[in-house]
């Protein structure tokens, strides 16, 4: 009993380390913590099987297999969040807050099989409303992270009023009402089932939990009720958050369970224990019923490891009155193609692995990556230009991006990846309109893929206006961020399907 208390304390410890790490990477606008702490978003089982990293996918399946359940209570960080949401209902009027319910096969195996399907069809909006890192990821990017900037923005202003400057604002904005609204949405679903029924998300809607719940069916070690100590108080099925203990029978969905050891917290007979899985067949259930429960269980555990097993393996601005006075905002351009981060290699690339997760967006130091509002792109990272670009020596989202679907690349490689190509709008051009001599675009290229040409060959003082070389041009938007027409820029980036290396 003193062993499983001290068990249940180090992870309920690890769990609240676990989730103040990862939601810190959201947070972090620094970019001086993803060096430290990105293991932690790589470590996610969703992210690991679309990058195939197949250590980590060994590693969450050998630790469900011995222990059950730990990564739903101790590695995901929906999973924790729903804990921390349960225990704040927690008071002494709810004593009784939770009795056993039996599994939602039908939805628990729909959202499981809707979610194999989508990532077989690379239907990456599918994929990204599914997933609990990617889930509790837009929670943090979309609403906690522009909280904890309001906060540090007001105490930068504190600070400087005693003439320090050690803390500096950052700006905070918008970046997407879609996903705005569905990290708002998907927090409501969230708690409010987190609030009255504890881990019910996490055992009827998750697809993440469903399928370790598979594996967790045959744990060798898992929480056992001692019949001969059982008193039938029923203190551990009414503390039971994920509503898994039917005491009348003495049984307990392992498949449920999320091995967070409240109930034996709760047991004053020590009749619950953590311990090595029993040999002995339940007295309740005769073999032939025994065979009846098990074998659909067991067949379905290795369908579904067959299918995920083919499914990891197929986944191989503003208006300036002359630069003096900010008078309006910069629009974003109708991009036939959008574009997507160096690294991602295309858009079909991105589909095929990309969960939404948002850990790029809120990485990325020059404000360029947003979630994308596209239907079969929803909440993908898409560049856009109004306040800042893409920067050739920063890598910052390749390095972070936890499924692959951003690669690792170099300063270097970047340099001569070609995500679009910048294309001239002569209607916006201040020199042809407005009789500005301009040079914004040509002089702030840093590939040198603008050069000035006279808009008219036979007249010698005609207005100079851009040209641009489409195959030295890496559509990194500097030329569109930095003009200063407004509200839509002269010059602006169209997407590439495939980038392509110069």
């Amino acid at each position: 009993m003193i062993l499983d208390t001290m068990l249940r304390k180090i992870r309920t410890y690890t769990a609240l380390i676990s989730i103040a790490l990862i939601t810190l990477l959201f947070l972090d606008f620094t970019g001086s913590l993803h060096a430290w702490l990105g293991w932690l978003a790589k470590i996610q089982l969703l992210p690991a099987l679309l990058a195939v990293n197949l250590s980590v996918i060994l590693f969450l399946v050998v630790l469900t297999l011995i222990g059950g359940r730990i990564y739903c209570s101790v590695i995901c960080p929906l999973g924790i969040f729903q804990d921390i949401i349960s225990h704040l209902h927690r008071s002494k009027k709810h004593k009784a807050r939770f009795s056993y319910t039996k599994e939602h096969r039908l939805l628990r195996y729909g959202f499981l099989g809707l979610l194999i399907v989508a990532l077989l069809l690379g239907i990456g909006s599918v994929v990204q409303l599914l997933a609990p890192y990617s889930a509790y990821g837009r929670i943090a990017s979309q609403l906690f992270a522009p909280a904890y900037r309001y906060g540090n923005n007001l105490l930068a202003l504190l600070a400087e009023r005693w003439d320090s400057y050690a803390i500096y604002s950052v700006e905070v904005w918008t970046k997407n009402v879609a996903a705005l609204a569905v990290a708002v949405l998907t927090l409501l679903l969230v708690g409010i089932l987190a609030w009255k029924h504890g881990r019910r998300y996490c055992n009827t809607v998750c697809p993440v939990g469903t399928l370790l719940g598979l594996l967790s069916r045959h744990a060798l070690f898992r929480i056992e009720i001692d019949t001969t100590k059982c008193v039938s108080c029923m203190q551990c099925a009414h503390n039971c958050k994920s509503e898994c203990i039917d005491i009348k029978h003495h049984k307990i969905d392992y498949s449920r369970c999320v091995t967070c050891m409240d109930c034996i917290d709760k047991c004053h007979t020590d009749a619950i224990s953590y311990r090595l899985r029993s040999r002995k067949p339940s007295p309740h259930p005769t073999a032939k019923e025994e065979q009846k429960v098990e074998s659909p269980d067991r067949r379905k555990f290795l369908g579904m490891t067959g299918i995920l097993a083919a499914t990891a393996l197929s986944a191989q601005g503003r208006r300036l009155n002359r630069g003096l006075a900010v008078l309006e905002q910069k629009k974003a351009p109708r991009r036939l193609t959008p574009v997507t981060p160096p690294g991602s290699w295309g858009i079909e690339e991105m589909k095929e692995r990309c969960t939404g997760c948002q850990l790029c967006v809120s990485a990325c130091p020059n404000h360029v990556l947003r979630p994308s509002g596209g239907l079969m792109t929803l909440l993908q990272p898409v560049s856009s230009f109004e306040n800042g670009y893409c920067r050739p020596e920063c890598t910052r989202c390749s390095e972070v991006c936890p499924t692959g679907a951003i690669r690792p690349i170099t300063r270097i490689e970047k340099s001569s990846i070609q995500t679009g190509h910048a294309v001239f709008i002569p209607q916006n051009c201040l020199s042809l309109n407005d009789g500005v001599r301009c040079t914004v675009c040509a002089r702030n290229c840093p590939a040198g893929a603008i050069r000035l040409v006279k808009s008219d060959p036979d007249n010698p003082r005609s207005p100079r206006i851009p040209s641009i070389d489409e195959e030295r041009c890496i559509g990194c938007g500097a030329c569109e961020y930095l003009c200063p027409s407004r509200p839509f820029s002269a010059i602006y980036v169209e997407g590439h399907e495939h980038h392509r290396t110069l």
